[in-house]
C-alpha cells in the first residue's frame, strides 16, 4: 500500500496554541483521592501530593489543567474546599453517587498545579448556583486584598491571589443528567450575565460557555447556535466534549471516528461564523475541546455499580485500562486536533490520574503510564509549533460514520525555532505497511530524521501494575532521507513520529 503526502513551508494552518495538549481532573473515582493526593504515600510530600504523579504529569508537558469538573462541578459549592480541612464537611456528590470529603480545595489544587507545571482552568458552577457564587470565586481566587473574599483566602494561608485567567461558565449544560440542566435560552442567560460580572472585576479573563456534550444531542446544533447568540460579545471559547467507543470490537470503524470528530469542529465552527455575522461583531469565539477521550471498556460496568452502591468515598470508578488499538485511536483524534489548530485552541484529555486517564496509580502503590499516555506525550512535546496543510493521497475504505476514510492519517508540525518538522502518523491498515513518499517543499534539505515507533501485534495489549513497559514507544528504522524529501515505511496498525532536522 503506497501513499504520497506533500509539506510546503507556505501551506500553513495556524500557529498551535500550546493549550491543545491540555488535561483534565475531577472529584471523581480515584482521580483526586489515591489519584494525586494520597497524604500516606511513601512518595507524598509535605501537602500529601503524591510526588511520582507529579513526575508523570510533569514529563506529559501538559499546560493547563481543567478542575474541579465535569458533572461534579454543577453541585459544587467552592467555599467547602477552603480553610482547616477538619472543618470541612463531607457532602453527597449526586453526579457519581458518592461523598466528597473536600480534603483538597481551591488552594491544594493550586498548589499542586504549580508542582506539575501546569496551569489553572476553573470550572464554575452554573448548575445549581449563580452568578453571585461565581463573582465571589473569582475575588478569593483573584484579587489582590481589601475585600471579604480576598481577605479569607490571606486569612486561609495565601497572601497573593493565583491570578488565574481561564474561566469555565458550567459543564454539559444541554444535557438531562446535569445537576440544574437547562434549556439553551435560559443557559444562554444566565452564562451572559456570569460573563459581564467577570468582566467587570477583569476585562482579561479567558471565558469559555458550554456547547454540545456531544454531536448526537437532540439539540445540537441548534443549542450552539441559540447560546452564542446570547454570549457572543462575552466569551471567548466554545467548549465541546466527545467520547470514543468501540463496543462491537470493529477496528476500521473505530478508527473512521476521527471522522466524525473533524464534522463536529466543523459544523460548530459554521455556527460561530455564522453568529459572528448575524451580530456584526468584530471577535473571535474559538473552540475547547475540553473533554475528549476513549471511553467505554468499563461504561456499562460503572453504571451498574453506581445504581447499587451507597455513597463510597472515592471508589474505583470509570478506570479504563486502555490497549494498543486505543493508541493509534487518541494518535488519530490529536492529529485532527492539529489539523483544526485553527479554531480549535485548547483541548483536555480526560482525564489526567485513574479516571479514563493516561496515568494509572495503585494506593499505596506505584503509578504508571497506560498505553495511550505515550501517543499524548509525543504529541505535546514534539507537536508545538505551526501546523502545515498537508496534501494527502492514501488509500481509502468506506466506513459506515463516513465514506473513503483515508488508511493514512498524518498531521505535520513545523517548529521553526528549533528547525524542526515532525509528522505523527497513523497507519490504520491491519493488514499491509504505508510506503509514503513525503515531499519537502521549501524547507532546504532535511539534515536528518528520526522515526518513533507504537506498535504491538496484539491490539489488546495492555500496560499494568505488573507490566507496565509492555506498550511502549521504540527506535523504529522506517524513515530515510530521499532527495529533498523522505521516505518512509510505516508498519501496518502503528503510531509513527518522524522527526526532521532542517
Amino acid at each position: 500500500m503506497k501513499a504520497q503526502v506533500t509539506a510546503h513551508s507556505r501551506y500553513v494552518i495556524a500557529d498551535i496554541d500550546n493549550r491543545l495538549y491540555g488535561s483534565f481532573l475531577e472529584h471523581l473515582g480515584r482521580a483526586v483521592y489515591t489519584g494525586i493526593y494520597e497524604p500516606d504515600h511513601p512518595t507524598a510530600d509535605e501537602d500529601g501530593m503524591r510526588r511520582d504523579v507529579i513526575e508523570l504529569v510533569r514529563e506529559l508537558q501538559t499546560p493547563i489543567c481543567r478542575y474541579p469538573g465535569g458533572n461534579f462541578v454543577s453541585a459544587y459549592n467552592w467555599e467547602d474546599g477552603i480553610g482547616p480541612k477538619e472543618d470541612r464537611p463531607t457532602r453527597l456528590d449526586l453526579a457519581w453517587r458518592t461523598s466528597e470529603s473536600n480534603h483538597v480545595g481551591i488552594h491544594e489544587y493550586a498548589d499542586w498545579a504549580e508542582k506539575a507545571n501546569t496551569e489553572m482552568m476553573l470550572a464554575l458552577n452554573l448548575g445549581s448556583r449563580d452568578l453571585d457564587a461565581a463573582r465571589a470565586f473569582v475575588e478569593y481566587i483573584n484579587h489582590p486584598g481589601g475585600s471579604y473574599w480576598s481577605d479569607l483566602r490571606k486569612k486561609n494561608g495565601r497572601a497573593d491571589p493565583w491570578g488565574v485567567k481561564v474561566l469555565c461558565l458550567g459543564n454539559e449544560m444541554d444535557g438531562p443528567w446535569q445537576i440544574g440542566h437547562k434549556s439553551a435560552a435560559a443557559y444562554g442567560h444566565l452564562a451572559n450575565e456570569t460573563a459581564k460580572a467577570l468582566r467587570a472585576f477583569d476585562k482579561s479573563l479567558e471565558l469559555f460557555v458550554c456547547g454540545s456534550s456531544h454531536s448526537d444531542m437532540p439539540s445540537y446544533p441548534q443549542w450552539e447556535a441559540t447560546v452564542l447568540e446570547e454570549t457572543y460579545d462575552q466569551v471567548d471559547f466554545i467548549s465541546l466534549h466527545m467520547y470514543f467507543e468501540n463496543h462491537e470490537k470493529n477496528t476500521a470503524e473505530f478508527l473512521a471516528l476521527p471522522e466524525k470528530l473533524d464534522r463536529y469542529i466543523g459544523t460548530v465552527s459554521g455556527v460561530i461564523d455564522y453568529v459572528k455575522s448575524k451580530s456584526r461583531s468584530k471577535r473571535d469565539v474559538k473552540i475547547s475541546f475540553d473533554e475528549w477521550n476513549v471511553w467505554y471498556h468499563e461504561r456499562k460496568k460503572d453504571s451498574k455499580r453506581m445504581a447499587e452502591w451507597d455513597w463510597p468515598h472515592a471508589p474505583a470508578l470509570l478506570e479504563d485500562i486502555y490497549n494498543f488499538e486505543d493508541v493509534l485511536q487518541v494518535g488519530c483524534i490529536l492529529n485532527t486536533f492539529i489539523r483544526r489548530s485553527d479554531v480549535v485552541r485548547i483541548a483536555c484529555i480526560a482525564q489526567l490520574v485513574n479516571v479514563i486517564a493516561p496515568i494509572m496509580t495503585a494506593p499505596g502503590g506505584p503509578a504508571w503510564r497506560q498505553t495511550i499516555y505515550y501517543p499524548f506525550k509525543l504529541a505535546s512535546t514534539m507537536g508545538r509549533g505551526t501546523a502545515l496543510q498537508l496534501d494527502v493521497d492514501s488509500p481509502t475504505y468506506d466506513a459506515d460514520i463516513a465514506s473513503s476514510v483515508k488508511y493514512l492519517d498524518i498531521a505535520g508540525v513545523h517548529n521553526s525555532d528549533a528547525g524542526t518538522l515532525t509528522f505523527f502518523a497513523v497507519n490504520k491498515n491491519g493488514d499491509e505497511p504505508m510506503e509514503v513518499d513525503l515531499a519537502l517543499e521549501r524547507f532546504g534539505s532535511p539534515k536528518s530524521v528520526e522515526h518513533t515507533l507504537i506498535r504491538n501485534d496484539d491490539l489488546e495489549a495492555r500496560n499494568s501494575k505488573a507490566d507496565p513497559d509492555n506498550v511502549v514507544p521504540q527506535k523504529g528504522d522506517g524513515a530515510k532521507i530521499g532527495g529533498p524529501g523522505l521516505v518512509l515505511t510505516l508498519p501496518a496498525h502503528s503510531y509513527s513520529v518522524i522527526r526532521v532536522q532542517l
